[in-house]
C-alpha cells in the first residue's frame, strides 16, 4: 500500500489540513493519508501544545468515516522532540509491505536541510510536496519530489487557538464535531 505521511501538531486540525489531505488522495497514486501527530515538534515550543491524546482523538473524529484518511499516533512511543526521520524507519519496520511518502508545505521543505538526518530521509523516502504563498521550492536537495497544486486557505491552528481565547467563533474553520469537543472540554481557552 502506497501511504502519505502527513506530519504536525494539528493543534487543533482544521478544514486547511483536511483540504490538503484529500486533495492529495484524489490527485496522487496514494491509497492513504496518515495524519501523524506530533507530540513535540523540535522546532516548535511545546508550551501551547494540547495533550497528544486530545489531538489525536480530534483528528479521529475530524476523519471518522474516512476510509482513505487514518491517524497515526507513532510518535507518542518514540523518544521527543519527535524527528521524521525516526518515525518512519520505525514505520518501515512495522510495516514492510507499505511504501511510504511524505506530505509536506514547501515552506517545511524548504528547511529540510536543517532537519536531522536529512540526507537519510532523502534516500528513504519521497515527497509531496503543496505549495505555500512565498515560498517556491528553488532547490530539491536531491529528493525526489512531487510538487501537488492543492487548495490553499488561510487557516492556521495558532489563529484558531487565538480566536478561542478571545471566545470568538471558529465555526466553518474546524470540522463541527471537532469544534463541539473543543467546546465541551475548554481546551484553548487560556
Amino acid at each position: 500500500m502506497k501511504v502519505g505521511l502527513y506530519f504536525g501538531s494539528f493543534n487543533p486540525i482544521h478544514i486547511g489540513h483536511l483540504i490538503i489531505a484529500n486533495h492529495i488522495i484524489n490527485n496522487t497514486k496514494l491509497d492513504q493519508v496518515w495524519f501523524v501527530i506530533s507530540p513535540q515538534n523540535p522546532f516548535k515550543k511545546s508550551a501551547s501544545l494540547l495533550n497528544e491524546y486530545h489531538r489525536l482523538h480530534m483528528v479521529n473524529i475530524a476523519i471518522d468515516g474516512q476510509t482513505k484518511l487514518k491517524s497515526c499516533s507513532v510518535e507518542f512511543k518514540l523518544p521527543r522532540p519527535s524527528y521524521t526521520i525516526d518515525s518512519l524507519v520505525y514505520l518501515k519496520e512495522k510495516y514492510p509491505n507499505n511504501k511510504f511518502s511524505i506530505i509536506i508545505g514547501s515552506d517545511s521543505f524548504n528547511n529540510l536541510n536543517k532537519w536531522k538526518n536529512h540526507l537519510t530521509l532523502i534516500k528513504e523516502t519521497n515527497f509531496y510536496i503543496y505549495k505555500r504563498p512565498g515560498f517556491e521550492i528553488t532547490e530539491t536537495f536531491g529528493a525526489e519530489i512531487q510538487i501537488v497544486k492543492a487548495p490553499l486557505l488561510d487557516i492556521s491552528s495558532t489563529e484558531i487557538r487565538k480566536l478561542i481565547s478571545e471566545k470568538k467563533s471558529i465555526r466553518f474553520l474546524v470540522p463541527d464535531a471537532v469544534k463541539e469537543e473543543i467546546e465541551q472540554n475548554g481546551y484553548y481557552k487560556v
